[in-house]
């Protein structure tokens, strides 16, 4: 059941590692203008072919291979469709590769100051959750639970292409002005998600929100802000030690065994 939540929430958010701006090319007009100074005046500016999807797709793809670790704020809002009940998180995600990843969730403000309230880790062989709230610690082995596509491709061995048939949206209820957004439907029927749609910057392919729809209409939307792909993120960030102080008295709970059953569980 953990695995399932925690593939989740990252199947949603997979992509935002491919967050570094690339320049584009300045085309070479100066040379033309000298020869013909009048073309160069009158003439219109070329008209950029709109994109496929399936080049959407790859671009998103490409850009991400890029990118070997980022940092960024997030917002998530999840809308549960059954009961009417949206609820707002806010956080930090550190992403590096090869499947280094932590997704780091605040709790409410108290007396003005904000603490933790869980984290989702993984250091690519094992993934934890360090629930704050309920002091405990969930531990699963990897090599033992398969993760979807959306999440192994921030190993660098997921190909959405493989999963995912893409469409383009041109009247769509996401993204902003001058988005592209991408519409990502399972080759597969999938109980973890209906669609994935990705908002997507046109200039240099970088994914902004990504939205998960389940099959009971569930919403999970995400939104990234301050996207940094420069400041390192060291190893450290991604270990979870037990005996640390301020883990000691937590529960640690092995996540494989299933009669081991947690207090809550947290969904992302």
């Amino acid at each position: 059941m953990m695995v399932r939540t925690f593939a989740l929430a990252l199947s949603s958010i997979a992509l935002v590692a491919s967050t570094a701006a690339l320049a584009a090319p300045v085309p070479a007009t100066a040379a033309r203008a000298g020869l013909f100074p009048q073309v160069a005046q009158i003439a219109p500016p070329p008209v950029a072919a709109e994109p496929t999807a399936d080049e959407v797709m790859a671009g998103v793809q490409r850009f991400y291979a890029e990118v070997g670790q980022v940092t960024a704020k997030f917002r998530q809002e999840v809308v549960n469709a059954t009961f009417g009940r949206n609820d707002t998180s806010d956080g930090v995600v550190y992403l590096k590769k090869p499947g280094s990843m932590r997704w780091q969730y605040f709790a409410k403000k108290r007396r003005g100051k904000v603490t933790r309230a869980k984290d989702f880790i993984s250091n690519g062989r094992e993934l934890y959750l360090v629930d704050y709230e309920n002091r405990q610690i969930v531990k699963k082995d990897l090599k033992k639970n398969l993760l979807p596509t959306a999440v192994t491709f921030l190993h660098g061995t997921g190909e959405l292409g493989a999963e995912f048939t893409p469409a383009l949206e041109q009247k769509s209820a996401y993204g902003g002005k001058g988005d592209l957004v991408l519409r990502l439907l399972p080759k597969v029927p999938s109980a973890q998600y209906k669609t994935l749609h990705l908002v997507v910057e046109p200039s240099n392919y970088r994914v902004k929100e990504s939205i998960l729809v389940d099959a009971a209409g569930n919403r999970n939307h995400f939104r990234f802000y301050e996207p940094d792909v420069v400041a390192p993120i060291p190893d450290s960030r991604f270990q979870v030690d037990p005996k640390h102080s301020a883990l000691r008295s937590f529960r640690l709970i092995d996540g494989d065994d299933a009669s081991a059953a947690p207090r809550s569980q947290p969904s992302p």
